[in-house]
């Protein structure tokens, strides 16, 4: 008879889970950068909503997709979705991935602060003063002329504060409900707002039918995000958020790599300098609360 997994073997196969899906979700949204010229801002939501929503179905297995926690589960899904716009929309105004990925490091401390009025969590001086240098990374990829001193900045950073949210909310919706569930809902509420952006972000006509790798990329693009949510939402019932929240850097390199290879971007100096200044506070964070957690466990006072 098999044994029970121990909290380390599940947090392990859970940080396992969330590199997977931040890999996935990486070449997810290369595709969508792709796509996005002909299909829009708002046809890309419904997209992903459709494509996305019948994948996480098929991978449920019947598995109900109703939710326990309604409300939490409605919350999440609009703000996540509300989170897309703001990602599409930017990358459609010419914000190059590796750009917005570098802003989207600033995640894991919005985490931590987040975590202070949501989870009750006490952050000491060494974790506020690593916040506090996690900004002053921001000031240096946001400094007058650097590549991120542009107005649609201030949007990533506003989407950047949701999808922070959207993590802690997908830690607290674990306790009750499925992956399937999470995953599924978030990918629906792509459609109606998808729905209600079209007066705004009307498809360029022009450019249709598809062509075939674009049509080919929008496939791939809903059924790898359907595919990393899964993961994630997997990856944080097992595992804590702070062992988590260290993989939101992995998407950098890639998102360098995909932006130089398909869309022939390089990030400016600033934003490299910028997001390891942020990188290196995150991970000193990250630390500190490894060294609390082990001092709760030894029952010595933080």
């Amino acid at each position: 008879m098999a044994e029970n997994p121990t909290p380390m073997d599940a947090a392990l196969r859970g940080i396992l889970f969330a590199a997977l899906g931040y890999g996935i979700i990486s070449c997810a949204d290369a595709a969508v950068k792709y796509a996005l010229p002909q299909v829009g801002v708002a046809g890309v939501m419904m997209w992903r909503g459709a494509v996305g929503g019948l994948a996480v179905l098929a991978m449920a297995g019947g598995r109900s997709i109703w939710p326990k926690n309604r409300r939490l589960v409605a919350w999440r899904s609009c703000v996540h979705a509300l989170v897309a716009i703001i990602w599409y929309f930017c990358w459609a105004r010419g914000v190059g991935l590796a750009d917005s990925y570098a802003v989207a490091a600033l995640a894991p401390i919005f985490m931590t602060l987040i975590a202070i009025p949501m989870l009750g969590e006490r952050v000491g001086w060494r974790r506020g003063l690593a916040c506090v240098v996690g900004f002053a990374g921001a000031l240096v990829m946001l400094q007058p002329g650097g590549a991120l001193w542009r107005w649609e900045s201030a949007l990533l950073i506003l989407a950047v504060v949701g999808m922070a949210l959207s993590r802690s909310w997908t830690r607290l919706l674990s306790r009750t409900d499925n992956a399937a569930t999470i995953s599924f809902w978030l990918m629906l509420a792509h459609l109606p707002l998808g729905l209600v952006m079209l007066p705004f972000f009307p498809p360029p006509v022009s450019l249709l039918p598809l062509e075939p790798t674009a049509l080919f990329a929008l496939l791939g693009f809903g059924c790898a995000n359907a595919v990393a949510h899964m993961l994630f939402a997997r990856a944080f019932a097992l595992a804590p958020v702070g062992a988590i929240a260290p993989l939101e850097y992995s998407v950098l390199p890639f998102g360098v790599l995909l932006g130089w290879l398909i869309f022939a971007e390089i990030p400016g100096g600033t934003t490299i300098y910028g997001a390891a200044i942020i990188i290196a506070a995150g991970f000193y964070s990250m630390h500190r609360e490894r060294v609390r957690a082990r001092e709760r466990r030894h029952g010595i006072a933080a």
